[in-house]
């Protein structure tokens, strides 16, 4: 069965920084684009950042460009997301979503809060 599990949220300062990360099971990690969105209170969700199946390719959300770091590891089917100087505009919901190459298919995580608050 397919899951993707996010780890690493969690209450942080602004200006400081998180890694999020996410495990994949179940499907072939590099068959997969790899993304990262956020659901901020009472709005709707958004993408963060995306990661191609080879990992070369990369995108970014304007709010985070600069700030955020995408990566993925297809040995051990992970995905990651730094966040550096982060705002409290940042505070959200992330989830971890895999979207298939060849299909329609797409998976998502449950998700993992963030909070930028002193």
């Amino acid at each position: 069965q397919a899951q993707l599990v996010e780890s690493g949220g969690g209450l942080v300062q602004p200006g400081g920084s998180l890694r999020l990360s996410c495990a994949a099971s179940g499907f072939t990690v590099s068959y997969y684009t790899l993304s990262w969105y956020r659901q901020p209170p009472g709005k709707e969700r958004e993408l963060v950042a995306a990661v191609d199946s080879t990992g070369r390719i990369r995108k970014y959300g304007d709010s985070v460009q600069g700030r955020f770091t995408i990566s993925r590891d297809n040995n051990k089917n992970t995905v990651s997301l730094q966040m550096n100087s982060l705002k409290p505009e940042d505070t959200a919901v992330y989830y971890c979503k895999g979207s298939s190459r060849y299909s329609d298919v797409e998976y998502w995580g449950q998700g993992t809060l963030v909070t930028v608050s002193s």
